[in-house]
């Protein structure tokens, strides 16, 4: 069976996914340099201290999401979702070309971190209208048989920007001196940014209006207040629980344990060598890439739920044994490349379906609106902080293994959930 996209989706999936990618790549490459920001903005006698402050910067660009994806949710339902895709990539590259030109701690005292908090919080702002937007516009193009299949793709997005940053910094850590690096590398990936979201800005300026949105509007039925729509509707506001406990804030919990925290963990918890660190944790991020795609088509062929149910069962049993199991093995054998792949598995088996999965739930007048808050209050307040609650429980309680509860748990919680009230929603008309 031929599963290619047909041209023109091609056209809309490059468009979406070039931009969603540089959201990514500005977001994260801030996690990658969560401990070189530690030193430099945050400098502190007591190295967890300052890595605290750096994981609580990053958090606080997550927490803000909702109120990104409240503004922007609300223009894409009203007015359409291309204008919200330029005006939310034009916000993050800016901000983020903004962070690669701060001064230090040492050239500005308490400045500095202020500054870089405020621009954390612009982009916080510009991911929350970007992620709902991308998940509606690219399924709102694609068609139903292979829904799953072809939105897969949109979560490559997340790992592509964790691979270009990661590989980016330790090309210039394996290049550079520690001090250099430390004096003016880090800036490198942050100022590269600019020529990217030239590049995405082309490529946004090129899309068309989603069909479901042109034709909501050639009828006159689109929301006036979309997001109050969705929280007085019964059936809606249900819906937009179980994509927060269950799928996004799942997927999240996954994302940030196995990409971002991951490396955290190797460097600070099991002594790994940053430059061994980042090399296996480019390893799984590219195995993640055919597991996500094949978890959207089997999600196609048996239904979104009993895939997503499975990412989040194996999330809940395999996250403590996985990071234990990483600080016994030796850094560079095998058994710890497999031990990584256990939780992106888990993961792919989330965002396979997901895309499709999360705009199937809802009616096309308010679609928007209800995907875009619930997901982004998951991704920000719950996956978004994991890392520093991971780090800060384990700082507390003395026990760094003990930090894993916080997201085991609430897999588990999400994994019941799903067994009990997600429905299935593979093929539903999206016009609806």
């Amino acid at each position: 069976m031929d599963i290619s996209p047909p041209p023109r989706y091609r056209r809309v999936a490059l468009a979406a996914c070039f931009g969603t990618f540089l959201e990514w790549y500005d977001f994260l490459t801030f996690a990658s340099l969560s401990t070189i920001f530690g030193q430099i903005f945050f400098p502190s006698a007591d190295p967890m201290t300052g890595l605290l402050a750096s994981l609580a910067t990053f958090g606080v660009g997550m927490v803000v999401r909702p109120l990104g994806a409240a503004l922007f949710g609300s223009l894409g339902d009203r007015y359409g979702r291309r204008m919200s895709f330029i005006a939310t990539i034009a916000l993050m590259g800016s901000a983020t070309f903004a962070i690669g030109l701060l001064p230090t701690h040492q050239q500005a005292g308490v400045f500095a971190p202020l500054l870089l908090v405020m621009l954390r919080l612009l982009q916080g702002l510009a991911m929350g209208g970007e992620i709902g937007g991308a998940i509606v516009y690219l399924t709102e193009h694609a068609p139903v048989r292979l829904r799953g299949t072809y939105t897969s793709v949109l979560q490559l997005m997340g790992p592509l920007g964790v691979m270009a940053s990661s590989f980016q910094i330790l090309l210039l850590q394996d290049r550079l001196s520690p001090q250099a690096f430390l004096d003016w590398g880090w800036r490198v990936p942050f100022l590269v940014s600019a020529l990217l979201l030239l590049a995405s800005l082309r490529t946004r300026m090129a899309l068309h209006e989603s069909p479901v949105f042109t034709e909501l509007k050639a009828r006159g039925n689109l929301a006036r207040t979309p997001l109050r729509d969705c929280l007085t509707d019964p059936h809606t506001r249900l819906r937009m629980i179980l994509l927060f406990c269950c799928i996004s804030a799942g997927g999240s919990l996954l994302f940030f344990s196995s990409q971002v925290y991951a490396g955290v963990f190797l460097k600070t918890i099991a002594g790994m060598d940053p430059v061994q660190t980042g090399r296996l944790t480019l390893l799984a991020t590219l195995a993640l890439f055919p597991l996500t795609i094949l978890a959207g088509w089997v999600s196609d062929r048996f239904g979104r739920r009993p895939v997503l149910l499975g990412g989040l069962v194996i999330g809940a049993l395999g996250l403590l044994p996985v990071f234990a199991g990483l600080v016994r093995v030796s850094p560079l054998s095998w058994p710890t490349t497999a031990l990584l792949l256990i939780p992106v598995f888990a993961l792919a088996l989330v965002t396979g379906p997901q895309t499709a999965a999360v705009a199937e739930l809802f009616p096309a007048r308010t679609r928007y609106s209800a995907v875009a808050l619930p997901h982004n209050l998951a991704a920000g307040w719950i996956g978004g902080m994991s890392p520093f609650m991971v780090t800060w429980i384990g700082k507390t309680s003395g026990i760094p293994l003990m930090g894993l509860l916080y997201p085991t748990l609430l897999l588990a919680v999400g994994a019941l959930l799903a067994w009990r009230f997600l429905p299935e929603t593979r093929g539903v008309d999206l016009h609806e």
